[in-house]
């Protein structure tokens, strides 16, 4: 019995050493991508309480700042925000600990100042390299982008909010063709990739990627309390009618506490997003307001986080989802599309600014070998998004980054024909007779609860900006008017309508009563 207590003594003690043991959080490691200017750098970690911390950047062995820190009597911890760099590199970070013992340091090298991106979201977006088209091409040329630099947190779910990350499977990284590839649905993330690759080559300085994500999982395993509570959703998170497709934790907040909140105090530029075929079957109707809640909320958590280094704004992508049965008898897929944008069908709009969005409906893979929900085209997705972080995040003027959206829909009673008008030049790829569809009714108007016989619109003609379609099923008043609403509406790069960029028009219902010509 002494034997036994003497032991549990010594472990405690062990314990409490390790929990004093003077180090860098677990994100923070050699050949890492610390943020740029205008934003500073975190850099934080863990210390003897009370004892003095000296943290100071060089290059070539010249010091060029040092900043002090304080290491907390309760947490532990310490944390200084770097003056805003330039991009460039190789730096290196080195943090002093001076206490009642001897100094300790510990040194961070080839350290580079650039653009630190957070991918997130379900197993689309933790697919990794080797897992889509023309894979041995992408991997092979993974040494030509030594400076995108790539790391990934590990699976981890908490009932608690943690601190750190409690587990790191890939550490900051030059990229290779194994860390790349390292296997299916684990790192590194191919979307995530591909971004940042494109990322690299229109800004040309150094970009940092943090994939934390988790397949099979829902927005509400990603939302801390205050986004549930916001959406009504209390206790559990649901029922869900497919639960293949939610084979993650499933229980509220538990990868928000884990593998979020533990990167609150990382300075990042954006998040990129790629989730919600979990909640294609589960709380799909409240997606329009867990998902712009978890925007604003990650927003506000990082920029508080980050001592208001991470913008409180900063910009946030994500990818509308593809496709994954051919013959559904449901219209979960459409619907989530639709709350995807918060029922506005395109983005920024007015309940998710600073936003912007890919659009995937029509990259389907009937064969792919990890099922049809996973897509392989991935280089058509991270394109997509990056076209909108161009514009959204980096402000370049006047590129398009998204297919073409209605302006308005006028109908003619008289001949049987609506006319709707696109806000882009149209690329008329075909014609389609049942891609288009209205409801019609004896009433001029319908509330939004009230079921609707859909029937198809053929299109009957096409010029630059408008399309005509034929409405010979509805005899009545066109009260709705939509567009691609099917889980799977077209063939692979197929779909009738993109703009001469190749952007695909996403998909859109209107609700309200449509315009009489």
């Amino acid at each position: 019995m002494a034997a036994c207590l003497l032991l549990f003594v010594l472990m405690l003690m062990r314990a409490s050493a390790e929990g004093v043991t003077f180090r860098f959080a677990s994100y923070y490691g050699d050949h890492m991508v610390l943020q740029k200017k205008p934003a500073g750098a975190v850099v934080w970690g863990y210390g003897e309480a009370g004892a003095s911390i000296t943290v100071s950047l060089s290059k070539d062995s010249k010091v060029i700042m040092e900043k002090m820190a304080q290491v907390g009597e309760y947490s532990e911890t310490w944390k200084v925000v770097l003056a805003p760099m330039e991009h460039g590199g190789p730096y290196s970070v080195i943090a002093e600990q001076h206490s009642r013992e001897e100094p300790k340091n510990l040194t961070l090298r080839d350290i580079y100042f650039g653009d630190v991106w957070l991918c997130s979201g379900q197993s689309n977006m933790e697919m990794t390299v080797s897992q889509i088209i023309n894979a041995s091409k992408e991997l092979s040329e993974a040494s030509l982008y030594p400076y995108v630099r790539v790391f990934t947190a590990s699976h981890i779910h908490s009932e608690v909010e943690l601190q750190d990350l409690a587990k790191v499977d890939l550490e900051w990284s030059v990229p290779t063709a194994e860390n790349l590839g390292h296997g299916n649905f684990s790192y590194f993330s191919a979307v995530c990739w591909l971004f940042g690759r494109h990322l690299f080559e229109t800004l040309q300085y150094p970009i940092g990627l943090v994939e934390s994500c988790w397949g099979g999982t829902c927005i509400e395993a990603w939302s801390s309390g205050r986004v549930l509570q916001e959406c009504g959703l209390t206790g559990d998170a649901g029922r869900f009618l497919l639960p293949p497709l939610l084979s993650g934790p499933e229980m509220p907040s538990v990868l928000w506490n884990a593998m979020i909140h533990p990167l609150l105090n990382m300075s990042l530029t954006g998040v990129i997003w790629y989730q919600g075929e979990s909640n294609a079957f589960m709380n799909t109707d409240l997606y329009n307001c867990t998902f712009p809640a978890l925007i604003a909320d990650w927003r506000r958590a990082f920029h508080a986080g980050s001592d208001g280094q991470t913008r409180p704004l900063f910009p946030f992508g994500f990818v509308q989802l593809s496709t994954f049965r051919r013959q559904a008898r449901d219209d979960h897929f459409p619907r989530i599309r639709w709350h995807q944008t918060a029922d506005y069908g395109d983005a920024p709009n007015e309940r998710m600014p600073n936003t912007f969005m890919a659009v995937a409906v029509d990259l389907c893979d009937e064969h792919s070998p990890y099922g049809s929900i996973h897509p392989r085209d991935k280089q058509n997705v991270a394109y997509r998004l990056h076209l909108g972080a161009r514009a959204v995040a980096y402000g370049e003027r006047g590129l398009v980054f998204q297919g073409p959206y209605p302006t308005k829909v006028v109908v003619d009673g008289a001949r049987g024909l609506i006319n709707v008008t696109y806000g882009q030049e149209l690329l008329l790829l075909l014609m389609d007779d049942h891609i288009f569809e209205v409801c019609c009714s004896q009433r001029p108007q319908l509330s939004p609860q009230e079921p609707c016989q859909w029937v198809p619109a053929p299109m009957v003609s096409a010029s630059s900006r408008m399309v005509t379609l034929s409405s010979p099923g509805c005899r009545d008043a066109v009260t709705r008017l939509r567009y691609a609403w099917a889980e799977w509406p077209c063939e692979y790069r197929q779909c009738p309508l993109y703009n001469k960029h190749l952007l695909p028009a996403p998909p859109f219902v209107i609700d309200s009563a449509l315009k009489a010509g």
